[in-house]
């Protein structure tokens, strides 16, 4: 939701909270008697582990050029966090791959985008820091994305009605209040070392072509590998249609204005979300509430 008018907190101090979940209870489609809303979900469990190890590889590779402390601050949190957030979203692929899922030929794929296409080119001197500055500007608009849906899922109460599984809903709660927690992180690092209006559009037009098509064709590959299903339902983001309504997932009509937003000169990403509704969440989580004892 943008433009809360309520006042936020400042200077949070961002922290890893090392956080655990026992998927041994959660069953494949823990959004009961609706496989197609719940891959639409599980697509993230797809892209997350390797997307935001790349996010961690690329933001200390920025570290140095950093010249101001509080936002030094603010990456070195960032990137305990993302790092937290890898591991906790690899360790459900696990729990697919042992309900029959095997999700590793996919994952395999996303691991080549990031690593590969979109990794560390071996270049020098302003070659480098031209892609290092880039690469900046892609993750600040994912993470937009990211912010985006972390305000989603910490207002989705049509999953709780939907009797969805409280251990996978806490994984993407705690993960989403994250996300709203360290929003501005990304973007201020871009502004830092680049800030360029044209850099920001262009970054936002190849993350969204990105972003669709890795969903479309995540979704459409789980659906398919699916043991309980047997290929009977198609999947693709045509889905979007019936489950954004229904509020299991984040509708297009919630993507199309957040990117509106983003491409306004204006844009912060304060704007999205609320931190203190995403702090509010992580005092009561039951994975974060465990990580302090």
């Amino acid at each position: 939701m943008a433009g809360k008018p309520v006042a936020e907190p400042e200077n949070i101090v961002l922290r890893a909270r090392d956080v655990r979940f026992d998927w041994s209870g959660v069953p494949l489609h823990w959004i009961p008697g609706d496989p197609a809303a719940t891959h639409l979900i599980n697509v993230l469990h797809l892209l997350l582990p390797a997307g935001e190890e790349w996010f961690v590889r690329v933001f200390k590779e920025a570290l140095p050029h950093v010249r101001d402390e509080r936002l030094r601050q603010d990456v070195l949190g960032f990137i305990g966090q993302e790092a937290v957030h890898a591991a906790s979203h690899d360790a459900v692929l696990d729990h697919f791959v042992e309900q029959g899922l095997d999700v590793r030929p996919f994952v395999r794929q996303v691991e080549f985008l990031f690593e590969g296409l979109l990794g560390d080119r071996g270049l020098e001197g302003p070659r480098s820091r031209v892609w290092l500055n880039e690469r900046v500007a892609i993750i600040a608009a994912i993470e937009h994305f990211t912010g985006v849906l972390g305000d989603w899922v910490l207002n989705a109460g049509a999953l709780d009605a939907a009797g969805a599984d409280p251990m996978m809903l806490d994984l993407l709660r705690w993960h989403g209040a994250e996300e709203v927690e360290h929003r501005h992180v990304a973007y201020d690092l871009f502004t830092h070392l680049d800030g360029s209006y044209v850099a920001r559009l262009r970054a936002m037009a190849q993350t969204i072509v990105m972003l669709a098509s890795l969903w479309q064709r995540g979704h459409r590959f789980l659906m398919a590998r699916d043991p309980l299903l047997e290929g009977r339902v198609k999947g693709g983001l045509y889905h979007l249609r019936r489950t954004g309504p229904a509020g299991l997932t984040p509708s297009r009509r919630l993507f199309g204005a957040s990117v509106r937003r983003y491409l306004q000169r204006s844009y912060s990403p304060l704007g999205e979300g609320s931190t203190t509704q995403a702090l509010t969440y992580l005092a009561s989580s039951p994975a974060a509430r465990a990580a302090l004892r």
